[in-house]
Formats: structure tokens, sequence, C-alpha cells
């Protein structure tokens, strides 16, 4: 979990798991007590200001309830949802009691929660061929009466990618160019948490959507390759550099 505070722009972690994890494998998941996540997040909001707050796995239902304590406390700042619910290699990343949890206490919360379709298809318990992704964007919004980004890119085919935004019940395509890239690990992690970053600077959230799938297109763009090393492709978090 990661909350960033303005004024050039920090990110603080809150550890919800430890996990023992590259690309393709999960190895082990060991999830924090929520006793400590509270008081990792107590911690860092009575020592900094925070603009804007995102989570990835939470890996229990008792973590997705501490959050949810935590959100409710914090109602005015931005908070984005990556609903992180299995590894792309299999792995459930997040209980049962959890998916619950999320459905019922915490997505309804975000300022915004963004799935892919294998999300979608958890979260609407629907089969993901059956998915037409403006029309679960707009069912998301109605089911959990919150906004949401609906990520195209498992869709196979076509010289762009379609994602598509629900924000108050309007359906926004926002389309960008399909890269000629092998998958990449990373990419949804990355791109929520750019969300939540221009959230902080103040951005609204359609204009904070963009500004991330522009700096997710120059991280793949600019990615790392180590074909000795197995895990061959990764994202470059600085593709300008670091100044």
């Amino acid at each position: 979990m990661k909350t960033f505070a303005a004024h050039g722009i920090y990110g603080l972690n809150a550890i919800t798991a430890i996990v023992a994890e590259a690309p393709g494998a999960v190895s082990q998941i060991q999830p924090v007590a929520p006793s400590l996540l509270t008081a990792q997040l107590d911690r860092v909001s009575a020592s900094f200001p925070i603009s804007a707050i995102k989570t990835g796995m939470l890996a229990t239902g008792e973590n997705v309830v501490a959050v949810a304590h935590f959100i409710k406390d914090n109602p005015a700042v931005p908070f984005v949802i990556d609903p992180v619910m299995r590894a792309t290699a299999g792995e459930s990343l997040l209980d049962d009691f959890g998916q619950d949890r999320l459905r019922e206490d915490l997505i309804p919360l975000a300022t915004l929660t963004t799935p892919n379709l294998p999300e979608v298809a958890a979260l609407l318990e629907m089969r993901e061929e059956s998915i037409i992704p403006a029309e679960a964007a707009l069912q998301l919004f109605e089911t959990f009466g919150s906004d949401f980004l609906v990520k195209g890119g498992h869709v196979t085919g076509g010289a762009t990618i379609a994602d598509y935004a629900c924000i108050g019940g309007n359906v926004i395509e926002i389309s960008h160019e399909r890269l000629a890239l092998p998958d990449i690990h990373g990419t949804g992690c990355t791109l929520s948490s750019s969300i939540a970053s221009h959230l902080a600077l103040g951005q609204p959230v359609l204009e904070a959507i963009s500004s991330a799938v522009s700096y997710l297109s120059a991280a793949l763009t600019a990615h790392f390759s180590w074909p000795q090393s197995g895990v061959s492709d990764t994202l470059n978090h600085f593709p300008n550099s670091v100044d």
C-alpha cells in the first residue's frame, strides 16, 4: 500500500505482505498482521501530509478491513485501488474473505479502481471471454457506486489498446498505441501508482489517467533487457533519467 505526499511527490509504503516473487513465479507469501498494518498507517499519517493513497496486494480480508477503516478516517484523500487478487502465474494473492471485503467495504470508498479483464471477471463474477469492456466499466460503476478504469491490455490484436473509464456514470474511451513488446511484469501496479501520484499533484481523475498512460508507455518503451537472466525484460521507471 502506498501513500503519496505532494510537494515534490514522494511515496511512503505500508507493507501488507512479504512476497518471494519474480515475474512468472510466486514462491511464498507472508501477510502482515492487521494490527501492524494499522500501526504503519497511523504512523505515516501522523508524520506526513498524505495527498493520495493507492492499494495493491492486501492478501487477507483482515487487512482489507484495516485499510477500509483508515480510508473512512481520511475521506478527502484521493484513493486508487489496483484490485490485485491473483498473480499472473495463477497464485491467489487475496483470500476469499478478502475478496468479499474488497467488494463490499473498500471499492465503494475508492476514487478509482483499475481492474484488468481477469479482475473485472472476478469482481462481476462472470466469464472473462464474455466481457465487453465498455459495458463492464458502466456495470462496475452501477454495482459498486464508484469510478472505474477497465484496462484493455488483455484484449489481443490491433494497433491500439482501448481502456474504458467510467467517471460519474459516463463511459470514456481512452485509446493508446499497443507497443510491440513482450509481456512485462508490473504494468498494472505502475499505472495505478502513477494515477495516484498525479492525483496527489491535483490533477482531475481523467487527466491523471491520461498522464499515467503516457508515463507507462514511456517506461515500457525504455524497458531494460537482460536476456541472460531468464527474466529478460523489466520496466524502466525512470525513462527520462533521474535529475
